[in-house]
Parts: structure tokens; sequence; C-alpha cells
């Protein structure tokens, strides 16, 4: 059996136990707590092998295979760490719950679904590029998903549904610093992917790269309009969710549109 199968398994199986020991601890606490011992011990393992897994399927000795499944296993992989991450650092149980099942889905879809997308050979500015790229569109993600959590926080609050699930929600001060903070990051990520495919994409031109270049292009406006207006104006509430999922629904037609037209449709 192939590593890419044997990691990803494992990977799948490490998920559903890092899953289980989170919820254990919200249902006996709540969600507003940090990644204990067994969930970060098992929730680490199961990014580290779903990254290994999601490489060697998109990185092969012909080149690079970025089918629609193969990228998105390693965008997950990126999400779910940021996850991680954000979990051991913030009492953010919540978001852990929403994307380990998505990666663990993701990782299995790609271990059963090939792709017949050509493979590509990458110079280090387009592989900086591409990189570059998956990071920006992964912290965008995690961010949207922060916006989906603050709005419906949001409205429940405003509607005085204070039921139990909204009272294992964190505040939301931290909730809404948090997404800035993601925003913020994205953004310079995104800036620094857009720059380096001006400068190493031979032909801006070919095939699905006009389509994802200005739907790309208009995301990085909506978000830094976005984080101006955070920023001058003091931007809050439903301006920020509002403009974060604006942004990103940019992003994923720009992303997910291209590669759906050319792998299925055009390919087909």
């Amino acid at each position: 059996m192939p590593i890419s199968t044997l990691s990803g398994i494992a990977a799948i199986v490490l998920y559903i136990a890092s899953l289980s020991f989170q919820s254990h601890a919200i249902r006996t606490q709540n969600a507003r707590i940090k990644a204990g011992p067994a969930v970060a011990a098992t929730g680490l393992a199961a990014i580290a092998l779903h990254g290994i897994s999601a490489w060697l399927l998109v990185v092969r000795p012909d080149g690079y295979h970025f089918g629609i499944v193969q990228v998105s296993t390693l965008i997950l992989a990126a999400i779910a760490l940021l996850a991680m991450i954000t979990n051991l650092r913030r009492p953010l149980a919540i978001i852990v719950l929403w994307v380990f099942p998505l990666a663990a889905v993701t990782l299995m879809l790609s271990l059963l679904i090939d792709s017949d997308y050509p493979a590509q050979q990458l110079t280090s500015g387009l592989a900086a590029h591409v990189l570059l790229s998956i990071l920006a569109y992964s912290l965008f993600a995690l961010a949207s998903l922060q916006a989906a959590f603050l709005a419906f926080q949001n409205y429940n609050l405003r509607h005085q549904h204070a039921s139990a699930v909204i009272r294992r929600f964190p505040p939301l001060q931290d909730m809404e610093k948090l997404l800035f903070e993601l925003l913020w990051i994205a953004q310079v990520l995104l800036t620094l992917a857009i720059a380096a495919g001006f400068m190493f994409v031979d032909d801006l031109m070919a095939q699905g790269l006009p389509h994802k270049t200005v739907f790309s292009v208009l995301a990085w406006t909506v978000f830094s309009v976005l984080l101006w207006g955070r920023y001058r104006l003091g931007w809050r509430g439903n301006t920020a969710i509002k403009g974060t999922l604006a942004g990103f629904a940019l992003l994923l037609l720009g992303f997910y549109g291209s590669k759906i037209v050319i792998e299925f449709i055009l390919g087909g």
C-alpha cells in the first residue's frame, strides 16, 4: 500500500480520536477552552500525517498534480494546522470541531479519487506563488469560518436567544479580534502571492489564469477596503462579516471556478 494511503488512513483515525477528546472536553466544560494535551497530541499527529499524504499525492515523480481534490486536501491540511495553532493559543475549541471533520472527509476523497489533470513542472518562483496562494486561501477560509461563527453569535445575541450553544462561545469581542488578526495575515500572504504570480508566471493569458487573476485581485480589493475601514472607521459586526464572506466568495470563484471549468468541463 502506498505511503500516501497509509499516512492518509492513519490521519483520518487520529482526526476522529482528536475530535472525540475535544467533544468530551466540551461536554464536561465548554467550547471556551484551549486544546488539551490529548487533543493537541492526536490533532497535531493527524495534521502531520495529513500533510505527508497530501504532499505525496500532489508532488509525484512526473511533476506536480494540481487536481481539484488533491489541492483541496493540501489546503485543508494547512487550515487544520492553523485551526489547531489557534486553539492552542486561544479558547476556541469550536473551530477544531468544524475543521477536523472537513479535513478528514477531504483527505478520504483524495485517497479515493484520482485526477486526470496533467502534471506540471514548476520553477522555484512559481512554487513560491503556489505555496503563498495555498497559505493565503487557508487563512481566508479559516477567517470565513470565524465570520460565520460570529454571524451566528451576533444574530442570537441581537434576538436575545441565549441558548446553551451561544453561552459556550467565546466573548464576541475576542471572536472579532481573532477574525481581523486572521485577515491581516492572510492579506499580506495574498499580496505576496499575487506579486509572485505577476513576476514568475510567463503567460497570464493561459487557460484559466485570467479568470483566476481577476477574481484574486477583486478579492484583494475587498479585503483591503475592509481592513482600511476597520483601521480608520472602526468597522465591525455585520460589516466585517459581510466583507469577509464576500471576499472569500470571490477567491472561491477564482480558484475553484477555473479548476472546475478546466478539469471537468473542458477536460471532459
